[in-house]
């Protein structure tokens, strides 16, 4: 059993947290990150902040079902509780062994969260989490219990409780006190209380039924019937208002059987395989094959999105985000639902790949990391996005929902955070890791599972599906779907590699998957195992006499780039399928290809024959390419045939450009050269763009990057779990604030006759635990002698800024107008001025 100084059970938090060691205050700390903002200055202040509303709500909400059930019971116990009547109040009459093999480790979970202290004699709950889980007719507790017979009975006339006491047939009695006492022991007798619901009526019996398990409160008339006036007469149910009556705490657990919550549990639900796998499952290799095709489409998909804002993708909104528009218009491009699409702009957001431009106006762009990741091998571009996805605070899936003002949520926009998705995605990963490799999960198992380990405080049993952790885990199985981290519902080896060694199935974990070391060196891992399950790219195509392409599988990107200029893609899915057409080749031609290099290409690249007709389609378009020129008059065009500029002057279409003959050979029009060179393209000639100098200019798309961007910051749910080195230096300095805080130094002795001033001072401080106050002679004499002895003294000390503090230090040097020591509140050794010492003390006991 813990104990207080001198052997004493401990009386308050703050000498509970003294007796424990620095393990322990660790565990405290790692489990409660937001006691550690600021480091407390000492065991006090550390159980003060404990003590605080927000953190207990935090701390509660933080506790597994059982735990939190735990806690309830504790609420609604005589405080200090046995460990006993805990346990009773759990198992009930007639015990529970999965309950009782559950309750320590709920016990000492709530203790290491400094929930409870005190030993298993004296267990008392923090006074917050009492007030936040007792019962109150404003805030009725989860266990469904009301009042005890002395709350409930508090202001009640003397009279009124010897009728009730009468009427219960007990002996009666003039003193309020030993009434409520008489009544109370009579509700907590088993024997007595039954002989005494013996004879109740069967409806009176039946109200009660409707009360035990809560809400325990209940209207009344004016005229009650008789089953009601029965009840009240004998203190089963007590008037908690003019109108309501309310059965108390104690014969409601006699009613129960002794049990505070109706379905405890003790053990956390296990997450059952889905039920086409219950049997026999899908074998490995097939989940690691589909989920590692759908991280290649997720490859695919985001280089897609990213071209398709290569040259600057849709304006920024003024509140930021892409509007419904632009969401609708990426959707189409990418093929795919609006949903989806708002998962990949995410992702690819989230992975510092698409980022906005800065520029005035604002649009969106691939980042110049967008062209590091596409050099990247395929495995580890798919790791970058896989852990950029785990650890992401941001959530597609609440676009196009509404925040609390009503204002519909924009994909890109700002309030797409929830600290708890990064937590919820790991963990749901977790479980499927615990599942035999090739099973999937039953999504309602792994939901119930979630809910035991994160259950909504007060909503304890209640079966809420509603809850943001619900929805966070049905995308979480999406998502994880759509980027390959699982195939047909199962988790893939190689994200079996991302998550590492798999967690204890009966552990929650917490916060956070690693550090950025440990989540890179997990990626490193995920695309070793994925390399071997992606296809490899291919140098070749096959040419088809109908002027397609058909790639087999994945291309190297030199050849998929040319590829994709002179085709247009057909159809997408095992094997690609590219369409030759007069627009495409003649787009390859304006890129600075001609004719011969486009059949050397194919030639190269195809394991076919290059078709005549495809053949004839180059040549064709060749021949036309660059025939007209096109330049600058406002803008001309020349060509040396007269024929063909006669038949563009003839032809109707072109009087919309208002063009005039210069020379034989030179048109003039009033267009600009953009315009001329897209009207002469309908017309069905193919003109090439002319320079200045008279040469071809080559276009090319212009590829448009934001200024360097970093990926955008998780937004944690709290403060984020710290460090091991962190930890172990906060216990440390806690440690040292607490032996200056604490440390029993000497009293000054008493001036006798007509003794300084000073020292009546000093006397006065040390018994007043005040800083110690001396004259300057007095304080260089005791350091100097503290220096040369090797004892340690208690100083008090003014900063610069005026901040007072008290320290314990051990004197080594003392000269100049400065005393040099070993400070113990810093853990270091420091140098103080000695006019800035407003006093000193020694010690009754040397801390060194």
């Amino acid at each position: 059993m813990p104990e207080g100084t001198g052997g004493t059970p401990p009386r308050t938090l703050a000498e509970a947290l003294r007796t424990q060691g620095d393990g322990s205050l660790v565990a405290l700390l790692r489990a409660r990150p937001d006691l550690l903002s600021p480091v407390p200055s000492d065991l006090s202040q550390l159980a003060t902040r404990a003590g605080t509303r927000a953190s207990v709500v935090r701390a509660l909400e933080r506790l597994d079902r059982f735990t939190l059930q735990t806690a309830e019971a504790l609420a609604v116990a005589t405080e200090p509780a046995p460990y006993d009547t805990l346990r009773a109040l759990l198992t009930g009459d007639e015990g529970d062994p999965e309950i009782e093999a559950a309750l320590p480790r709920a016990v000492e979970t709530l203790r290491d969260r400094a929930l409870i202290w005190g030993g298993d004699d004296r267990l008392r709950l923090v006074r917050t989490a009492r007030e936040l889980l007792a019962p109150s007719p404003t805030h009725p507790s989860p266990t469904g219990l009301g009042p005890t017979v002395a709350e409930a009975t508090a202001g009640m006339s003397p009279g009124r409780l010897q009728e009730i006491l009468t009427a219960a047939g007990l002996p009666s009695t003039h003193d309020p006190v030993s009434a409520v006492a008489s009544l109370t022991a009579l509700f907590t007798d088993r024997t007595r209380m039954a002989a005494l619901l013996d004879t109740a009526p069967v409806d009176a019996l039946s109200v009660l039924d409707r009360l035990v398990w809560g809400p325990p409160y209940g209207e009344v008339t004016s005229s009650p019937t008789p089953p009601v006036q029965w009840l009240r007469d004998r203190g089963l149910l007590l008037p908690a208002t003019t109108r309501t009556v309310v059965l108390p705490r104690e014969a409601a657990l006699h009613l129960r059987a002794g049990r505070a919550h109706r379905t405890p549990e003790p053990v956390a639900p296990t997450v059952a395989p889905r039920a086409s796998d219950a049997s026999t499952g899908a074998r490995p290799q097939v989940v690691d094959n589909t989920a590692a095709g759908q991280a290649y489409t997720a490859l695919a998909t985001v280089e897609e999105l990213a071209k398709d804002w290569n040259e600057g993708g849709p304006n920024v909104l003024r509140a930021g985000g892409l509007s419904v528009r632009d969401l609708k218009r990426t959707a189409t491009a990418l093929d795919v639902t609006e949903p989806v699409a708002a998962f990949w702009v995410e992702l690819a957001f989230s992975a510092g790949l698409l980022a906005a431009d800065g520029e005035a106006d604002e649009r969106y762009a691939p980042t110049p990391a967008y062209d590091d990741w596409q050099e990247l091998p395929a495995p580890q571009r798919w790791a970058r996005l896989a852990t950029a996805w785990l650890t992401a605070t941001r959530t597609s899936g609440l676009v196009g929902g509404q925040d609390s003002k009503g204002r519909t949520l924009a994909a890109l926009g700002p309030d797409l955070d929830r600290g708890a998705a990064p937590e919820v995605r790991r963990r749901i990963l977790d479980l499927l890791a615990t599942l035999p490799e090739g099973t999937a999960p039953d999504p309602e198992s792994l939901l119930a599972r979630l809910r035991w380990e994160r259950p909504l405080r007060g909503a304890s049993g209640t079966g809420r599906h509603d809850d943001l952790r619900a929805r966070l885990a049905a995308w979480t199985l999406n998502e994880a779907e759509m980027l390959g981290v699982t195939g047909r519902g199962a988790l893939a080896s190689h994200a079996r590699a991302l998550l590492g060694p798999s967690e204890d199935a009966a552990h929650t974990p917490g916060d956070g998957a690693g550090t950025h070391a440990e989540l890179a060196a997990a990626g490193l891992r995920a695309a070793r195992a994925l390399a071997p399950l992606l296809p490899e790219p291919l140098d070749h195509v096959l040419l088809q006499a109908d002027l397609t392409a058909v790639a087999p599988g994945p291309l190297l990107r030199p050849l998929a780039e040319l590829l994709a200029i002179a085709a247009d893609v057909e159809s997408k899915g095992g094997a690609t399928v590219y369409r030759f057409t007069p627009g495409s080749v003649r787009r390859a031609l304006d890129a600075g290809q001609s004719a011969s290099d486009l059949h050397d290409f194919l030639r190269n690249h195809s394991r076919t024959p290059v078709p005549q007709p495809l053949a004839y389609l180059i040549d064709d378009v060749a021949r036309k390419h660059g025939h007209l020129r096109v330049g600058a008059a406002s803008a001309y065009v020349r060509c040396d045939d007269e024929a063909v500029l006669d038949e563009i002057l003839a032809d109707k279409r072109s009087q919309g450009l208002r063009l005039r003959r210069l020379a034989p050979t030179v048109l003039a029009a009033h267009a600009d050269a953009v315009t001329l060179l897209d009207g002469l393209r309908v017309m069905g000639f193919a003109p090439a763009a002319e320079s200045a100098e008279g040469d071809v200019m080559i276009t090319r798309a212009h590829a448009h990057r934001t200024p360097p961007r970093t990926a955008p910051a998780p937004v944690p749910d709290g403060p984020p779990t710290p460090d091991t080195a962190l930890l172990s230096a906060a216990v440390k300095a806690i440690r040292a604030g607490d032996l200056a805080a604490t440390v029993v130094h000497k009293p000054v002795p008493e001036p006798s006759g007509s003794g300084s001033a000073a020292l009546a001072s000093a006397a006065a401080a040390s018994r007043n635990g005040a800083l110690p106050r001396t004259t300057s002679a007095e304080t260089l004499a005791t350091v100097q002698a503290a220096a040369m002895t090797g004892s340690a003294v208690w100083i008090g000390y003014v900063n610069a800024d005026g901040a007072a503090s008290q320290r314990v230090i051990a004197p080594v040097r003392v000269e100049g107008g400065y005393v040099t020591g070993y400070d113990h509140t810093a853990d270091e050794v420091r140098t103080y001025p000695l006019h800035r010492i407003t006093g000193v003390a020694e010690l009754a006991d040397d801390p060194a």
